[in-house]
């Protein structure tokens, strides 16, 4: 009794603190700055400034194809060099808002996003996330987890779970070693040599990893090194399947990763 009172009264006073919070910082679109009833909402001109991701794409990493080749139909790129994962997703196309919504997430400690980010998400996994299936993020280094404070994976995990109802496991994968930012390396093959050994599977989970289904959830997709590194590391480890599934993908001609 006193334990449901106590949470009542903690749910209220959160209410009445946010909602102070709301008169003293009117919330605002993260594209746009336009004002908007909620944190972590869109406003008009927010949502006509994304692209999400429909068919037709690319069978096995989901890059979007001009004309409709048939469902199973694979670019270019995957048929000349396979990427290590089976099959990659994303919600949206990495443009200049999708910037924006993921630097407010990833940099500027708006963790509220999460949970809007991760419905687009869930709804670009729906062909292959399901509650059997097993959610991953990509971690980070010890050291930059302990200067940034939180995975921001690990929240889009969290949020994909909550609405897919697929089972979350934080912690097994681990980075074994620090490396530089993907976004500041040019080439594919330096990409890859960047993350080459750089994940590992954590002893004490390998059980629940092997013959499992595993989803890797990250931000960005852009040359699929660091998804294709987790992956091997994944399937080393006995995972029967291993799928990516990201907010937003870096499509050729559009804007760069951050």
């Amino acid at each position: 009794m006193r334990a449901q009172l106590f949470h009542t009264i903690s749910n209220a006073a959160g209410a009445v603190g946010q909602a102070t919070l709301n008169l003293l910082m009117p919330p605002q679109c993260p594209v746009t700055g336009e004002a908007v009833a909620a944190p972590g909402k869109l406003g008009p001109a927010g949502w006509a400034a994304l692209h999400f991701i429909e068919r037709p794409f690319c069978g096995r990493c989901g890059v979007p194809f001009a004309a409709d080749y048939g469902e199973s139909v694979e670019c270019p790129a995957c048929i000349a060099e396979p990427p290590v994962f089976d099959r990659a997703r994303a919600a949206i196309s990495y443009n200049e808002a999708a910037r924006k919504v993921v630097s407010g997430l990833k940099f500027s400690d708006r963790m509220e996003y999460a949970g809007m980010l991760g419905g687009w998400m869930a709804r670009a996994g729906a062909g292959f996330v399901t509650r059997e299936s097993l959610l991953m993020p990509v971690p980070l280094h010890w050291r930059r987890l302990m200067a940034r404070r939180y995975n921001q994976s690990a929240l889009l995990a969290r949020s994909v779970g909550e609405v897919s109802g697929a089972q979350v496991l934080l912690r097994g994968l681990r980075r074994t070693r620090p490396t530089p930012p993907q976004k500041e390396i040019p080439s594919v093959e330096a990409r890859r040599r960047n993350v080459a050994g750089a994940f590992a599977v954590d002893e004490k989970y390998r059980s629940a990893i092997k013959g499992a289904h595993i989803v890797l959830i990250d931000d960005v997709l852009t040359s699929g090194a660091t998804a294709s590194a987790c992956a091997r590391a994944l399937k080393q480890a006995g995972a029967s399947q291993v799928d990516v599934l990201v907010l937003a993908r870096v499509v050729k001609g559009g804007a760069g990763a951050i």
